[in-house]
């Protein structure tokens, strides 16, 4: 499933190439025909996202009618969720630093890309919607390739939406209905008050920690990867309820987090090794199986203690963690 990083760069991406444009807006597929008819013709005023879910605000506009009042498009990705972009789309998406874009190596899973942002390709063509692959076809603006929800065009730019598990409109009222049940998320909310909302949300609860990490009204953004580094990295058993874990605990996950966050938007992968120099931080950029501590790592030896990687389930996704390193 996408994480929070994805979605933050979505936001950018549409940010830079699409706000302050009149956007055509159709569905290709057919699911979502009467919510394109709503906006296409309007301006994109906006584009965030808070943890997993994009939010973008068009424009009303004057005489047409049905379209006297600024209206919200909410997109949540899911598991198989993705936008695809092509056109005059920016080549920047945050990068700087270490972190620039220039000579990096190609990402062999597709975590990062410019062209497509969301869950990577070899997933999605797993997807219930029968994503297929499909030679390119050129000239403008290009035809849609597979279940194609939602097509916003402008004069230069194209972003098809494809598989996501919510894609709808709302007013505002709605809009801040759906942000009032989300947790905080450290590129949205002041970085201190966020971390004592996070704390609130976590303590007196007999939740494991590793299933309230995956709450979206406890913290926003937070996915598996992430969760289960995450908890690696604080040396923190899942199964801990969340009456048992400190505050000094619970202050030690939050900066990790909006540290993570803010290196997986800049990079656009999930790096959660720190310390990887020459060859080894290049395996990292090229190949998921050098970035992470436990994650996806089922049976293979801890990397600090040499005890084989656990693997359960919890609420019906994947767990990992240490056994002895997380205590």
């Amino acid at each position: 499933m996408p994480e929070g990083h994805s979605v933050h760069r979505i936001a950018r991406q549409f940010t830079k190439s699409f706000v302050g444009e009149i956007c055509e807006a159709s569905s290709p597929q057919g699911r979502f025909a009467e919510g394109a008819a709503v906006l296409s013709g309007r301006e994109l005023l906006r584009c965030f996202a808070v943890g997993k879910q994009m939010f973008a605000e068009f424009g009303a506009v004057e005489g047409m009618p049905g379209a006297a009042e600024p209206v919200w498009l909410r997109v949540h990705l899911g598991i198989y969720g993705a936008w695809d972009f092509a056109g005059a789309v920016t080549a920047k998406l945050g990068q700087t630093g270490e972190y620039g874009r220039g000579g990096r190596p190609e990402d062999a899973d597709g975590e990062d890309s410019l062209t497509s942002i969301g869950a990577p390709r070899r997933a999605r063509l797993r997807m219930a919607e029968n994503e297929k692959e499909a030679e390119v076809v050129e000239g403008w603006p290009p035809e849609p390739v597979g279940a194609v929800r939602l097509r916003l065009l402008t004069e230069d730019c194209v972003a098809d939406l494809r598989g996501p598990t919510a894609c709808e409109l709302l007013d505002e009222t709605g809009v801040n209905a759906v942000l009032d049940r989300l947790g905080p998320d450290p590129l949205v909310d002041d970085i201190a008050e966020g971390g004592r909302r996070f704390a609130s949300r976590v303590v007196g609860r007999r939740v494991p920690i590793g299933q309230l990490l995956m709450d979206q009204s406890v913290v926003a953004g937070i996915g598996n990867i992430y969760r289960a580094e995450i908890l690696y990295r604080a040396r923190l058993d899942p199964y801990t309820p969340g009456t048992e874990v400190s505050e000094t605990k619970l202050a030690e996950i939050w900066a990790d987090w909006v540290e993570l966050l803010r290196i997986g938007v800049e990079v656009g992968r999930m790096m959660t090794i720190d310390g990887l120099t020459g060859d080894d931080y290049q395996d990292a950029l090229r190949d998921v199986r050098h970035r992470h501590w436990v994650y996806g790592r089922a049976g293979e030896p801890c990397r600090t203690c040499g005890t084989p990687i656990a693997l359960a389930e919890m609420q019906n996704r994947k767990l990992y963690w240490c056994p002895t390193c997380q205590v």
